[in-house]
């Protein structure tokens, strides 16, 4: 029913902006040239970032984990990166997504919010300072041809070129339409009527500006009607402040779309993205006397005219975002407890996914990030399940000190529905982990993410075979170790043991930071643990000899050991690909090679 009124609101929003235009364009031509402009403008506002996305997006992400380790860090790469991207709402997005993923703090996403907004500033400055002075259009047409002819071809970094070239083109071409149409339309119309002095002047075009950025999605857009409208005296500069305002009110609705999909944290800070633009543009409306007089002072500081209302405007549009990231930014603490307390952290489920629930788009670092937290998630659960299967709890062997008497007292039988457990905190957890690696294998990501997906997604299937292992083994488990039988419990024991003593060192190499982190112990224990396997059978096979055990309890015990050996392996398996960092796992190997050459070397020295 709700999805419906939804539905139902939509569609008439959308008839009626539809039906507002098509009579805006039987009634004027000139409008029909304006609203052209601000097409050309908005597509050519995606074109350039989709092409940061594909050309940049990488390093943007790279940056990003780098460059926000303190607050004054965040700002700038905020303000910086949308600067350059001229995308505000890239910036986010990716914010969002590390920090969906854990990769940022929220102290750190909100700093790079506010850093955004301040970047967003320097749109109105390109457009007042060289869009309205220049005849941008003779720029525009070469833009569109090289940038098409990029954008046919393979290489996705010239693609990225093509669409940057081609968005700026566009760009450019929408400008030069609006300004044209401007002033066309001023010479028929007198805008200038319709301007409201005071303050019911200032409520009103605070709406009308707010409501403009809602309707096109962009306060750009926003910026640069305002901006060509006051150039060619169809706006006064008081109304063109509140719509400046206005604007920065508007992208709150934006941001509160684009957190509609994300977990908690997006949440978060799409609220404090809120509270930012809220405050700001309040203090901006209740000091808007003082700001304007800062404005003449700074203008007349930096050499602008008087009556270049354009350049002073954008100086007004910085100097506010300024402010309020001046009153914000020493409450930041503040903020990040009521956005805790309003959107509380929800307790993790051990039985659906936790991490790959949040829109992380189309970055490498993220997806990464949340599918490795999801596989040890799966890990947790999958080595639960198959201790107590074999009749043990993993609490009591994570904590343990000496491994082979927890497992010797682990003697009370463990009932438990071992296939419905199996279906509650592994199967589930295990398709949701499938189904997001196929669904993140489509996108275009760079080869080293696409084989760690691959490779922690063959992780996830490792941890089912182990787990299907353990129920094999559980029968006997369950027959031989509940009580001491002599020599075939010792002989169980001991695989228990083998398994207890591998979970703790996993457990172990999880916990150490991840700089610090080294899985090549790992690699040794696969050989340590065929031998292992090999000694296994042979003690096996001289109990047999020795009639200390029977015929069939040897066979039981030598199928047994197999599901163990393959529950092990299993197990490995899924601990390097869910623990490995890239960096470190590179100069492990690089040593690994190294080694044999260091081995001659000290040879021939000794010799």
């Amino acid at each position: 029913m709700i999805t419906a009124l939804k539905t139902h609101s939509t569609n008439l929003r959308l008839g009626l902006i539809l039906g507002l235009l098509l009579a805006a364009f039987w009634a004027s031509a000139d409008f029909q040239r304006i609203a052209a402009g601000v097409a050309l403008f908005l597509l050519g506002m995606l074109m350039l970032e989709d092409g940061f996305k594909a050309l940049g997006g990488s390093v943007l992400e790279r940056l990003l984990k780098r460059a926000t380790g303190t607050l004054p860090r965040a700002l700038t790469f905020g303000a910086v990166a949308t600067t350059i991207t001229q995308s505000s709402s890239l910036v986010s997005v990716i914010s969002i997504s590390f920090l969906s993923a854990g990769l940022i703090s929220l102290a750190a996403g909100i700093g790079i919010i506010f850093g955004a907004n301040l970047g967003t500033t320097t749109g109105a400055w390109l457009i007042a300072g060289v869009g309205l002075r220049v005849d941008i259009a003779a720029y525009a047409a070469p833009m569109l041809a090289l940038g098409v002819v990029l954008m046919f071809q393979n290489r996705k970094g010239l693609r990225g070129a093509g669409q940057v070239l081609t968005g700026i083109g566009l760009i450019f071409l929408g400008i030069a339409f609006i300004k044209d149409g401007f002033d066309a339309f001023s010479a028929r119309f007198d805008l200038t009527r319709l301007a409201l002095a005071g303050l019911l002047g200032l409520v009103v075009y605070t709406l009308i500006g707010a409501a403009a950025t809602v309707v096109m999605q962009s306060s750009h857009a926003t910026m640069l009607l305002v901006i060509t409208a006051l150039a060619t005296g169809q706006i006064g500069y008081d109304n063109a402040l509140a719509v400046a305002i206005g604007a920065n009110i508007g992208t709150t609705v934006t941001a509160m779309i684009g957190a509609a999909s994300a977990n908690y944290q997006g949440k978060r800070l799409a609220l404090a993205h809120l509270v930012f633009n809220l405050t700001t543009a309040g203090v901006a409306l209740a000091l808007i006397v003082p700001l304007r007089m800062l404005v003449e002072v700074t203008s007349d500081g930096l050499g602008i005219a008087p009556d270049d209302f354009a350049l002073r405007l954008a100086v007004f549009h910085t100097l506010f975002n300024a402010l309020g990231i001046g009153l914000m930014v020493p409450l930041i603490p503040r903020l990040i407890k009521a956005l805790e307390r309003r959107i509380a952290t929800p307790s993790p489920s051990v039985s659906r996914p936790y991490f790959i629930t949040a829109d992380l788009g189309d970055f490498p670092a993220p997806i990464v990030t949340a599918l490795r937290n999801e596989v040890w998630h799966l890990y947790q659960n999958a080595a639960a399940l198959i201790v107590e299967g074999l009749n043990m709890r993993l609490d009591d062997i994570l904590l343990s000190k000496d491994i082979p008497t927890t497992v010797q007292r682990s003697r009370d039988p463990i009932g438990m529905e071992f296939d419905a457990r199996y279906r509650d905190k592994v199967k589930a957890l295990h398709a949701a982990i499938v189904d997001f690696s196929a669904r993140k294998s489509a996108l275009p990501l760079p080869a080293p993410a696409l084989t760690r997906v691959q490779e922690l997604r063959d992780g996830a299937h490792a941890l089912v075979r182990a787990v299907k292992a353990a129920k094999h083994m559980r029968p006997n488990i369950q027959r031989f170790c509940q009580g001491d039988q002599g020599a075939v419990t010792v002989l169980y024991d001991r695989l228990r043991e083998t398994i207890a003593e591998l979970l703790n060192e996993i457990w172990h190499i999880e916990a150490t930071a991840p700089e610090s982190r080294s899985v090549l112990s790992l690699i040794e224990e696969q050989q340590v643990i065929h031998t292992m396997h090999d000694d296994a059978l042979r003690r096996a096979e001289r109990l047999l000899r020795a009639r200390q055990i029977s015929a069939a309890d040897a066979t039981s015990f030598v199928n047994d050991s197999r599901y163990a050996l393959e529950l092990l392996l299993a197990l490995i398996e899924a601990a390097q690909a869910c623990l490995r960092e890239e960096d470190s796992a590179l100069a492990e190997i690089e040593r690994v090679l190294e080694q044999p050459e260091e081995d001659e070397m000290h040879k021939a020295t000794t010799s």
